[in-house]
């Protein structure tokens, strides 16, 4: 068994169905289905990443469930995350507008929490209803760490955003390669 030199808590936060669950399954066992089931409260997940230094990390991705009545829990939740991945639908703009409450929320115990915004369902061209513009605009006012579409039915950019979320966890934690001179 190899045991992974960090262990960083990854929050993946949004309103309902906007493909938090889907993503996560398409990362970790890259499968894809329809059927998914509303996450009441929250669910985790476990993947072990290795980095091209050699470097492994264990991630522990935490899926909230975006309804209303499921936010309460949250706050307890948040805490210690190493990182996080706020979502919406590209093809629903009121999922984009709510991710001031889940900006809040993520940072709530350290505010300057790196998150990477992410566009899901980005396979639906024809219905998209935020441009990539107002996301961006949206990195900038909340200083998160960039914006990528992605899509858990293709698969595109998926295993990318966490990568990226990851390396990004690693620099702001003082853990990047530069710094692989410490002893694990």
């Amino acid at each position: 068994m190899v045991l992974p030199s960090f262990v960083f808590k990854v929050i993946t936060a949004g309103d309902g169905n906007v493909g938090k669950t889907t993503m996560l399954r398409r990362y970790i066992d890259d499968t894809f289905s329809f059927g998914t089931k509303m996450t009441i409260g929250t669910n985790m997940y476990h993947k072990m990443l290795t980095f091209k230094d050699g470097i492994i990390a264990s991630l522990q991705l935490w899926d909230f469930g975006g309804q209303e009545r499921f936010r309460f829990f949250l706050d307890t939740f948040v805490k210690g995350a190493s990182g996080a991945l706020l979502m919406y639908d590209l093809t629903d703009r009121k999922t984009f507008d709510n991710l001031s409450n889940w900006e809040k929320i993520a940072r709530k115990h350290d505010p300057t929490l790196p998150i990477v915004l992410v566009g899901g369902k980005s396979d639906l061209k024809d219905a998209i209803e935020v441009d990539d513009a107002e996301a961006l605009e949206l990195v900038e006012k909340y200083n998160f760490y960039g914006f990528y579409r992605t899509s858990a039915l293709t698969g595109f950019n998926i295993d990318e955003v966490f990568e990226i979320l990851t390396n990004i966890i690693r620099e702001y934690k003082g853990l990047s390669e530069a710094n692989q001179s410490m002893e694990f």
